[in-house]
């Protein structure tokens, strides 16, 4: 836990709720399971004492926050305020029903690292101190520096702090995470047509269809998915390659233009299925093709992909 940013999370969190500012305070609480802190809504002072800031919140926020029609105060690093603004500029969230409590992110942890790192063996406790991940699990006590357990979208990430917020947490720090985002799709550029289905098969080869991806991602608020519809039928229900396959690309086409890359699809995966791969591909070209556009960080923006223009970019889909 960063024990520091807590305090002054809670802090505010008692001051709004006091000044009846807002109805509740949505944060996170320790999880249940060690590496893995959980969504919470605080509706009282006292609740507010279970809020907590550590480099496990890997749940993004704004999933929660669609269609509320109550006062919310969120608590939200770069990714979340970004998916914030993505889902005001599309009328899924009112600006002033929100109140950001804006964070900065320090990295967030990848559990899939931290439980490769110890030989799969069953972790029973984890817990942060300084730049350091302690790990314990029967038998067994581990010592982990963070940065070799962060998340690859963290180590990319170019937006720590929140890019719109009504105050802000603590300072604000290192925007970036200093690794090179277009390097996660510079592997797909090197490769043949049938390299590249090769490459795409081989990482949705362990889908099992459970939809964690999509019900964590704050971009799949549909109220029927593509995939539940029957009339017509665009997608079968069975765990197929062609319905695994088109199950995904079509998510990752839905979402182009928009994803903020918050790593949410990916953490929720029960079978560690690295789907950056493919949208980090998807916004990079988003990027080069529409001016070096970047989703979630203007309130009034529309995504290239929204809207036509006589002049939009034509060489993907012309010979």
């Amino acid at each position: 836990m960063l024990v520091e940013y807590t305090k002054q999370i809670q802090e505010a969190a008692k001051r709004l709720l006091k000044e009846k500012k807002v109805d509740c305070v949505l944060g996170y609480r320790q999880g249940t399971i060690p590496l893995v802190d959980a969504p919470y809504f605080a509706y009282t002072e006292e609740e507010v004492d279970n809020l907590i800031w550590s480099s496990f919140c890997t749940k993004n926020l704004a999933n929660f926050l669609i269609k509320r029609t109550d006062r919310v105060a969120v608590i939200a690093q770069g990714c979340v305020s970004r998916s914030i603004v993505g889902l005001i500029n599309e009328n899924q969230v009112k600006r002033e029903n929100v109140y950001i409590l804006g964070v900065w992110s320090p990295g967030m942890v990848d559990r899939f690292k931290v439980m490769e790192r110890v030989g799969g063996r069953e972790i029973l406790e984890a817990k942060e101190e300084g730049d350091k991940i302690i790990v314990i699990g029967e038998g067994f006590e581990e010592v982990i520096p963070k940065k070799e357990v962060l998340r690859q979208n963290c180590l990319t990430c170019v937006h720590r702090n929140a890019v719109l917020y009504d105050e802000f947490i603590g300072e604000k720090g290192e925007e970036t995470g200093g690794g090179n985002r277009d390097m996660v799709a510079a592997p797909w550029e090197k490769l043949s047509i049938d390299e590249r289905w090769e490459k795409f098969t081989e990482t949705f080869k362990d889908c099992i269809r459970c939809y964690a991806c999509r019900n964590a991602c704050p971009l799949c608020y549909c109220a029927e998915c593509f995939v539940d519809e029957s009339k017509p039928q665009w997608c079968g229900k069975t765990q197929d390659e062609a319905d695994v396959y088109t199950f995904h690309i079509l998510r990752a086409f839905h979402c182009a233009g928009r994803c903020v890359d918050c790593g949410a699809c990916e953490s929720a995966c029960p079978m560690g299925i690295k789907m950056r791969v493919l949208t980090s591909k998807i916004e990079k070209d988003i990027r080069q093709m529409y001016d070096g556009y970047e989703p979630g960080m203007e309130l009034g923006a529309v995504p290239p992909l929204s809207v036509y223009r006589p002049n939009d970019p034509e060489e993907f889909i012309t010979p």
